[in-house]
């Protein structure tokens, strides 16, 4: 099976488009966790525990674990191995190097911490991304179109005929040749998402930006979905992690995502 046909099967087993962002930050957590000799990794398991019945996907940004260093390389490593099979672990690191570096990312990310897919920044054009996409099994989401303000910055450099986040889904969409290449598009950038959608009919679209950053989850939902009704995962990170400092914090999370899970099915 492909990595784009495991992720579809995962979707439309769990009737969930929601992918939980596992970016620990020390500073808001629970405080009675900094007692245990491993915080971050007693914060993930509890917020997995709570709630990969209702997840098709895990994200973690890297830099919420290369920020501390072996203890936070330790916890992430050991994360995952606690998120079950039926749940896709993303590593959101942006890579992008040349080939013989990029070869070297891929056998971190995919045979020493064993992700399913990883995010991609396509810069350095397709031997930098090449690597990644050997294995049929293993996704790379190519970032296209980001939710910062400054991303107008190059993203909307046009040629005249094409912006340079169109070219970016039109190669990315050529690239997909052993069906495990997708998108990473920004949710405050929905309005783009159709046109995106129009360019790559057939690939899976990573939309983080719901929540904290004020993302447009029903223009998302709308605009993101393919023929087949679904071909997306909404990310959210802060908006479903942080809602308590109590023993209840992972069940508050759980009662978040369950409440975002069913309202992009509403959407859909």
């Amino acid at each position: 099976m492909t990595f784009n046909e495991n992720l579809r099967a995962i979707i439309n087993q769990k009737k969930s488009c929601l992918s939980i962002g596992l970016d620990v930050d020390m500073e808001l957590i629970p405080g009675f966790l900094l007692d245990f000799e491993a915080p971050i990794l007693e914060f993930n398991k509890s917020i997995i525990n709570a709630t990969s019945d209702v997840a098709a996907a895990y994200k973690m940004n890297l830099s919420f674990y290369e920020a501390y260093s072996v203890q936070g390389w330790r916890s992430l490593k050991k994360t995952l191995e606690l998120i079950p099979d039926s749940v896709m672990k993303i590593a959101d690191g942006k890579r992008g190097d040349v080939a013989h570096s990029a070869k070297k990312y891929r056998d971190a990310f995919f045979k020493e911490l064993s992700f399913d897919a990883v995010t991609l920044n396509p810069y350095l054009g397709y031997d930098s991304v090449a690597p990644f996409l050997e294995d049929e099994s293993k996704g790379a989401f190519i970032v296209c179109l980001t939710s910062n303000e400054s991303a107008t910055e190059f993203q909307f450099f046009s040629d005249g005929k094409t912006l340079l986040f169109e070219r970016i889904a039109e190669k990315a969409a050529e690239w997909n040749i052993n069906d495990n290449c997708g998108l990473v598009v920004g949710a405050t950038k929905a309005n783009h998402l159709k046109r995106i959608r129009e360019i790559a009919p057939n690939l899976p679209i990573l939309i983080p930006g719901v929540g904290a950053q004020g993302g447009d989850l029903k223009a998302s939902v709308e605009n993101a979905r393919d023929s087949r009704g679904g071909g997306f995962l909404i990310n959210s990170s802060r908006a479903i992690l942080y809602h308590s400092d109590d023993f209840e914090f992972a069940q508050k999370s759980r009662t978040a995502a369950w409440k975002l899970r069913d309202e992009i099915n509403q959407y859909l």
